[in-house]
């Protein structure tokens, strides 16, 4: 039996935890005295504990994110009331900053902040040797990947498994070198390059293996245009089919080695996800985001003119200071651009970031439960928020969802796709009372009404594209992509 159990709750099946691979990895001599256990949040909270405490481990550690914090809160109480000698830990993003106001926190024996990687690993050595920290809060130092202690990396930990079924995240960078208020990688500083030489391997052993879905959970891997250009040309070199890769791009940098290189990957086979946030310079300002605008809609263009890499673009409703007609005009301007999608995400605020020193001024009011969504601000009541958050959902059931291209086509005709969908999304909701469940070909249904007798499109061309839709049959190969897309997309943005 383990003395260490690794556990979490990842937000689907689908995701493999990173982040507890790495602690494992970084064990030492520790490692075989332990094990992962992940599950998912669909496993109710008192039947991880009945698979936690068959293992009758010494020490547990529970990785707590936004999307599982109250599972994993229910979890440590249970755990903590059946088995108070079992040393309780916890780390993560979650329970980094404001740890005095959380619940978890009290459980827990004890909670490490920041970068746990090899933290962790110290603690479970001193407890095994029978020794008890003073501090419950143990802030970790910044780890490296050189130098004597650094990183060691986690890969060989992906299971057979894991490869065939989920996807499997890789980084070949940490931290982000700019300050955008809303974000916690804003905090990450400074920007650490994992060596490429060790990483590229563990690359190959992987694909040789079978892996084929990569996500990198780098930040910002444009940055470093001669690693990504080695990275990327690593992937070229070796491509197979079947094979799909996620990148966070830097919207505004994208110089042409990068540029010739992405244009040679087949289509379909790159996902880039660019974070766009907002185009109102004033509130980019506000927020201390730096972004050169035109340069990042000169590049938006070249992905989808001159190559054929997905294009996922993100927006954020619920800025401060920026309004619906704001928000509405840069909509408008990533339609115009023509991007695979578009991600309307509502702003959160995540423990530790500064967003919050806009409250007052700005009349920022959060829900205090997880996601901790803006709930209205001085320039969008609430009603209005929800206007935009079931906007996003119809979005994505919609458009994002490649299910209903024709019927998208024809609602966001006139001057504002913005406002043209935002009337359907007021529509649908009236009509329905749904956000949720409602099945494709009802949606439909729904689609071909609302065009013919509210928008008064043409009666011959709503038949013609609700026809084409609900006739379409993809590939199986673009399903997998679609698939894979979506399950690297939704889960991660619970993470902001």
């Amino acid at each position: 039996m383990p003395d260490i159990i690794l556990t979490t709750l990842n937000a689907r099946y689908a995701h493999a935890a990173f982040g507890l691979r790495y602690l494992m990895a970084n064990l030492g001599d520790l490692e075989h005295r332990a094990a992962i256990l992940e599950f998912d949040i669909s496993r109710r909270p008192v039947d991880v504990l009945e698979a936690i405490l068959a293992q009758r481990p010494r020490i547990v550690g529970v990785g707590v994110y936004i999307w599982n914090v109250a599972p994993a809160t229910e979890l440590a109480g249970m755990l903590k009331r059946l088995r108070p000698d079992i040393t309780l830990v916890v780390g993560g993003p979650e329970v980094s900053f404001e740890t005095g106001q959380q619940e978890i926190c009290r459980l827990a024996d004890y909670v490490i902040t920041g970068e746990a990687d090899l933290e962790f690993a110290r603690l479970c050595r001193a407890l095994l040797a029978g020794g008890r920290p003073a501090g419950k809060i143990i802030p970790a130092p910044l780890p490296s990947f050189d130098g004597p202690d650094a990183l060691r990396l986690p890969y060989r930990l992906y299971s057979d498994q894991d490869i065939a079924h989920r996807v499997i995240y890789v980084e070949a960078s940490r931290g982000c070198p700019f300050s955008c208020e809303f974000c916690l990688s804003s905090l990450d500083i400074p920007v650490r390059n994992v060596p490429l030489e060790p990483f590229l391997s563990a690359m190959q052993n992987l694909l040789d293996r079978g892996a084929r879905t990569f996500k990198f959970v780098d930040r910002t891997f444009n940055l470093n245009i001669a690693t990504a250009s080695v990275v990327l040309r690593f992937f070229l070199e070796r491509w197979r089919d079947g094979m799909f890769l996620h990148f966070e791009m830097i919207p505004d940098r994208l110089p042409e080695p990068l540029r010739e290189l992405i244009a040679r990957f087949p289509p379909g086979g790159l996902q880039l996800e660019v974070g766009i946030q907002t185009f109102n310079p004033d509130v980019a300002a506000r927020i201390s985001r730096r972004q050169d605008n035109a340069k990042a809609e000169e590049n938006l263009r070249f992905l989808r003119e001159h190559t054929g890499a997905h294009v996922h673009a993100d927006l954020i409703a619920g800025l401060p200071g920026e309004d619906l007609e704001g928000f509405a005009a840069g909509f408008d301007r990533l339609v115009a651009l023509d991007v695979q999608e578009i991600q309307v995400g509502i702003l959160k605020r995540l423990r530790g970031t500064p967003i919050a020193r806009h409250d007052a001024q700005w009349g920022m009011i959060y829900s205090p439960h997880p996601p901790y969504e803006v709930l209205q601000t001085s320039v969008i009541d609430f009603s209005t928020m929800q206007r935009i958050r079931r906007f996003a959902r119809y979005w994505d059931l919609v458009a994002n969802s490649g299910n209903f291209p024709a019927c998208a086509s024809l609602l966001r005709a006139g001057p504002s796709p913005f406002g043209a969908f935002l009337r359907f999304a007021d529509w649908l909701y009236e009509r329905t009372g749904q956000t949720h469940g409602i099945a494709r070909q009802r949606l439909a249904e729904l689609l071909g009404a609302y065009l013919t007798t509210v928008a008064g499109t043409e009666a011959r061309l709503v038949a013609a594209a609700v026809a084409k839709d609900l006739q379409r049959r993809r590939p199986s190969a673009e399903h997998a992509r679609r698939q894979a897309r979506h399950a690297i997309i939704r889960a991660d943005k619970g993470a902001g």
